[in-house]
């Protein structure tokens, strides 16, 4: 009896070692098909990621270069309309979306605008130093090709030449570019502005230049009430997007003393290193110190001090 109750307790503990070893492997068997359902949802989400990203390769990609894909892709347009249209869609979601971070990143840089119902109204603010001066207004049609319908750019700055190089590929570029050359041409005008305005009295008369302010010439003195201009300048800016001068030359008359001469060369490299304004005032500064620097040197009787302060009140 005891024997049969021992088997059948053994008999019956196998069992359920069995069952239990049976169970740990259909739960290690469970986890593995978890798993493996995981990693197959994250490829597939992986797979539409690539799918998203390719498709909007291929729509900058026929935007920018129409041609690269057209030979490629016209059997399946002509055989699917309807993707064609998508996809034109598609690109153009993609190109106003394009339009609007642009708008956000340029207010950084001095260009605002805003989406119209014709495209995009554009604001290029000029400044110099700190001082805001003319603002330049563009319209663009943001449909392919990109191109301007209407603006403010003045005649002389190459927006041609800038927008075939630059809109229909790069249009970052292309605002970047136009931008350099508005602000360095306010900036070359509003230093010319400058010094007729304040510092008239050096000039032998107005400034000599065109309309773009890239060559100035002109005559000057070194003393504003002196009403001698013994040097004559030439200020030339072949770089377009620069306000200083890339050439200076700066003479005097024929008969002139070795001290002018020497001053005229100093003079030139001053016009390289500085905008006008702060070229001539700093020849009224150091006309301004030499004067004090001579009015200390003067004897006291000669500034019309008594030399005994004691005596000129007895008397």
């Amino acid at each position: 009896m005891g024997e049969s109750t021992a088997s059948l307790r053994d008999g019956v503990l196998s069992h359920l070692e069995s069952l239990e070893a049976s169970s740990h492997q259909l739960a290690l068997k469970q986890g593995e098909g978890e798993q493996h359902q995981e990693k197959v949802a994250r490829l597939k989400a992986r797979i539409q990621e690539l799918r998203r990203q390719r498709d909007r390769m291929k729509a900058k990609l026929s935007m920018s270069h129409p041609g690269l894909t057209e030979g490629r892709d016209s059997t399946q347009r002509a055989k699917t309309p309807q993707a064609e249209g998508a996809s034109t869609q598609a690109a153009l979601e993609w190109k106003v979306n394009n339009i609007k971070n642009l708008l956000q990143m340029f207010r950084l840089t001095g260009i605002s605008g805003k989406l119209t119902r014709e495209g995009a109204c554009l604001c290029i603010s000029t400044a110099f130093e700190g001082t805001y001066l003319d603002s330049y207004y563009l319209h663009l049609h943001i449909r392919q090709p990109v191109q301007i319908q209407r603006h403010t750019v003045p005649a002389f700055i190459p927006l041609k030449q800038i927008a075939d190089e630059y809109l229909q590929t790069d249009i970052r570029r292309f605002f970047s570019v136009l931008s350099g050359h508005l602000n360095a041409y306010v900036g070359r005008k509003f230093q010319a502005e400058q010094l007729q305005e304040h510092f008239a009295a050096f000039l032998a008369g107005p400034l000599q230049g065109n309309s773009l302010y890239n060559l100035l010439e002109f005559s000057y003195g070194v003393e504003p009430e002196g009403k001698i201009f013994p040097f004559s300048a030439k200020l030339a800016y072949r770089d377009p997007m620069c306000i200083l001068p890339t050439e200076a030359s700066v003479a005097c008359k024929e008969d002139a003393a070795a001290s002018e001469v020497e001053m005229a060369a100093s003079h030139q490299s001053l016009f390289h290193e500085k905008p006008l304004q702060e070229v001539f005032r700093s020849f009224t500064d150091l006309t301004e110190n030499l004067s004090q620097a001579v009015l200390l040197e003067l004897p006291a009787s000669s500034k019309g001090v008594p030399s005994d302060p004691g005596k000129a009140s007895a008397v």
